[in-house]
């Protein structure tokens, strides 16, 4: 685990799935390094998938600093319109939808909603903070999205969600995307893998050491 340094202390960080896994894991770095954090999206708990915005922002006050729970919906033009920022130095895009089948398999519902949530979410919510992030001396957005690799192997199993994921990587003018090169244990990945699947993962706290490196590089550079 990397060392806090408080290089994001008095920063506020809007984190677009904050409720568990990765997104939740950032949350509680940047907190625990001085950050303040608006906390977005599952206002109630899933059968399956443990957690809500109201849980982790508890966890990320007794982590460290202020966490604003805020119920915004990426796909939702509206809910990000009326959004109130404030101050805004740091927009982390990791709300995703994923469905690991192929083409024949996928019903446009959940295409409909990888490419609402992944591709344009991501646009939409980088669109409507960036006013408040150019306000920042040390403005950056991360995507949690993958390289552009356009070898067939991505899109044979999983069109849809591969092209939802690639359109999200491409949002990416003064951009980081982040994405690791092994699993990560987050919640989806008990649903998609089953009983014993964190046996073959990594932590999602690698990915927040991984994010709190790119923040507080950025942060070095313009000091």
């Amino acid at each position: 685990v990397l060392p806090n340094t408080g290089r994001l202390a008095g920063c506020t960080i809007f984190i677009t799935s904050v409720s568990r896994g990765i997104g939740k894991a950032i949350a509680l770095k940047a907190a625990k390094d001085g950050a303040n954090v608006i906390a977005a999206k599952t206002a109630r708990s899933h059968p399956k998938l443990p957690g809500t915005i109201y849980t982790a922002a508890e966890e990320t006050e007794a982590a460290g600093e202020k966490a604003l729970p805020c119920i915004v919906d990426v796909s939702d033009k509206q809910q990000i319109s009326t959004a109130k920022f404030g101050g805004l130095d740091i927009l982390v895009n990791s709300a995703f939808a994923i469905s690991l089948t192929n083409t024949m398999e996928t019903p446009m519902k959940k295409v409909n909603l990888m490419m609402s949530v992944n591709t344009r979410g991501t646009y939409l919510t980088s669109k409507a903070c960036a006013p408040f992030l150019k306000r920042s001396k040390i403005t950056h957005i991360l995507n949690l999205s993958p390289p552009l690799n356009l070898n067939p192997v991505w899109f044979k199993q999983h069109c849809a969600y591969t092209i939802a994921k690639y359109g999200m990587s491409m949002c990416e003018i003064a951009v980081n995307a982040l994405w690791p090169k092994t699993a990560t244990h987050a919640a989806a990945m008990d649903t998609l893998g089953g009983s014993g699947v964190e046996s073959q993962c990594r932590k999602v706290e690698i990915i927040a050491d991984a994010a709190y490196s790119i923040f507080t590089k950025w942060w070095h550079v313009v000091s």
